[in-house]
């Protein structure tokens, strides 16, 4: 393993980022590939995306890119001069030598500053551990699902260098091996001190259709609304190297939060890789307040965290839940102040400081209105007191970046109106589901589960379809009416096949009882409300659409509550 390229003593171990291939690409005529730090940057026209072991690793790996890229580039120092970037096709060309300044520091092997380690980092009992405490897709004491069970052996210096990157953003939380020289530790451990910071996040960020779009669309400038940066803001390999304790203190900005030291790690290696580590906490850091400094995540007001500290104010990162699509909260990618209708009040939520950066770029017509972005929502649940990674959130967004700008909100508005309008259907065909089940003697509760299931699955492609094409709409307003249309027309063919689904006993019927008295229910009913339901679900444009011999011509009841049966239930009956 000695590599004569090295950074440091001639002869001795190396394996410098900068040279070695280590990150997973994508290339433009779709091959997949490894490359270094210099040839990353130097293809990015020519590479699709990063491809990482997992969907968290690859957002791990996007923020230290960035963290580069702002770093070498001193900038960019406000809308201008990313223009300028944005227009320059070798714009990455500096990074070469910004490289070749710090290539010590991204030296894996370096004897006294190991890239993102600690040098000489050791427990008292000299211990060396699995690398199942480095690589995440290998679950303590639960390796069924994965292709390295029942431990990780080895990995090679490029798979490492992967994951020590991710290990620094999502490493779970929970008692952790104490090292000499750190305070914090107890008998030998230390004590749960919270995952890594993207861990905290619901991380969000925008993707072009290179991976040079890509960079460029999150390189925020200095001077924008959206980001608050110290003057001493800089990344980890330019900060002093860490010992093996560390401490809360407030971040400096977007390189200091890209390459936050959440943790203190060592290698172990020998002339095959890397066959084990010593994994300890770092520098912890509470996610209070921080939207002007993280941009990659979307926040929301604490009322708890208010209350317990006497300050108002108080966000929080708001976290992706894995149940509810992108599609279904574009709300929280979209919607501006403006739209909470909250005036000076603070608002409950922000959308990602990122987006307020697009939101910049197409409001200073910096990008075209119909130019298409695809927002990428990636984040980490977490398990047993966040001890371990329950499941990993990767979805995506295509939007056209009209939906972002400050002054003309009426696209952003239809959008968020037509998401609203596919819940409120959806809310109609559970309740369909509930009502034959009841009518038929069962339950309702499991058959309005599978059926929102079922229908938010159908209108997914079609609303993701409508979304793209919205930027080039004339009258935003008329294409909202055209989503109504179709999702009336999905919606109702789905409540046929439950309505055929629901057996003789549904159609029978039997008397139930509900908040407004005890009434005969069956098929018939469940259809005539079901209608109602979808008809004031979807507005008037809803009912437009051209006749379906499949829907059923039942008469539709005079109520008003979509979760009630109309005020004439009994004389339908």
């Amino acid at each position: 393993m000695t590599e004569p390229d090295g950074a440091h003593a001639l002869g001795a171990p190396s394996f410098d980022l900068t040279l070695r291939p280590w990150i997973g690409v994508l290339r433009d005529d779709g091959a997949h590939d490894e490359v270094s730090l210099r040839q990353l940057f130097a293809q990015a026209g020519n590479l699709r995306r990063i491809v990482g072991d997992l969907p968290t690793q690859e957002f791990a790996l996007l923020r230290l890119l960035l963290a580069i890229a702002h770093d070498a580039l001193d900038g960019p120092r406000d809308l201008d001069e990313w223009h300028d970037l944005w227009a320059d096709e070798n714009c990455f060309d500096g990074v070469e030598a910004y490289l070749d300044v710090h290539r010590e520091r991204f030296d894996m092997l370096h004897p006294t500053v190991p890239f993102f380690q600690t040098a000489g980092l050791r427990t008292a009992k000299g211990e060396m551990f699995s690398l199942n405490r480095l690589v995440a897709d290998v679950p303590n004491g639960d390796p069924f699902f994965t292709s390295r069970m029942p431990t990780v052996e080895r990995l090679t210096l490029a798979e490492a260098a992967r994951w020590l990157v991710h290990a620094h953003a999502y490493d779970t939380s929970g008692i952790k091996s104490g090292a000499v020289g750190d305070e914090r530790v107890k008998s030998g451990k230390v004590y749960p001190l919270g995952t890594g910071w993207a861990g905290t996040l619901g991380g969000v960020f925008v993707e072009g259709a290179t991976l040079r779009e890509t960079l460029l669309l999150n390189l925020i400038a200095a001077d924008a609304d959206a980001l608050e940066t110290a003057g001493s803001d800089r990344p980890a390999w330019r900060a002093q190297p860490c010992g093996p304790g560390g401490g809360e203190r407030t971040p400096n900005g977007l390189l200091d939060l890209y390459t936050w030291q959440s943790r203190r790690v060592r290698l172990h290696y020998d002339a095959d890789g890397v066959h084990g580590v010593v994994l300890g906490y770092g520098d912890p850091l509470t996610p209070r307040n921080l939207h002007r400094r993280e941009p990659m995540t979307a926040w929301r007001r604490s009322p708890a965290q208010e209350k317990k500290l006497g300050r108002s104010p108080v966000y929080l990162p708001r976290e992706h839940d894995p149940a509810r699509t992108a599609w279904r909260g574009i709300a929280a990618l979209v919607a501006d102040r403006t739209d909470n209708g909250q005036g000076p009040e603070a608002p409950p939520y922000l959308r990602p400081g990122i987006l307020e950066w697009i939101a910049e770029l197409v409001t200073e017509q910096a990008l075209p209105r119909g130019f298409l972005v695809r927002a990428r929502l990636i984040g980490a649940t977490y398990g047993t007191q966040q001890s371990v990674i329950d499941e990993v959130v990767d979805d995506d967004l295509a939007m056209p970046v009209v939906l972002l700008h400050r002054q003309d909100r009426t696209c952003a508005r239809q959008a968020i109106g037509a998401a609203e309008d596919a819940d409120l259907a959806v809310r109609a065909l559970g309740d369909l589901a509930t009502d034959l089940a009841r009518a038929a003697g069962g339950e309702g509760e499991g058959a309005r589960l599978a059926a929102r299931e079922h229908a938010f699955a159908a209108l997914e492609n079609p609303y993701r379809t409508w979304l793209a094409a919205l930027g080039d709409a004339e009258d935003p307003f008329e294409r909202r009416r055209h989503w109504q249309r179709d999702a009336h027309r999905i919606l109702s063919r789905l409540g046929n096949r439950l309505i055929t689904a629901a057996g003789e006993a549904a159609w029978q019927g039997r008397t139930v009882t509900g908040p407004k008295g005890t009434h005969w229910l069956n098929t018939g009913l469940a259809d005539t409300w079901f209608r109602t339901r979808l008809a004031k679900a979807l507005g008037q444009a809803g009912t437009e659409a051209q006749p379906d011999p499949s829907v059923s011509t039942l008469p539709a009841s005079d109520s008003t509550d979509p979760q009630q049966p109309p005020t004439d239930t009994k004389a339908l009956a």
